[in-house]
């Protein structure tokens, strides 16, 4: 008896590490459905910031 116990442990152990993996790959594909919807406007504020310090700079 002890032993079903000990491999049912086991079992859903790794159940749970599927789950965090599933949980992961879910977190990173919206990042990176982020990142592509708004990289265009990330872009572009980089580039005015860039812009606003060469310029107070006098470069």
């Amino acid at each position: 008896m002890s032993r079903a116990f000990s491999v049912l442990r086991r079992a859903q152990s790794g159940q749970g590490m599927v789950e965090y993996a599933f949980i992961l790959v879910l977190i990173s594909l919206v990042v990176i459905v982020m990142l592509i919807t708004t990289g265009g406007q990330i872009k572009n504020l980089f580039s005015d910031i860039t812009y606003t310090l060469n310029n107070a700079a006098g470069l």
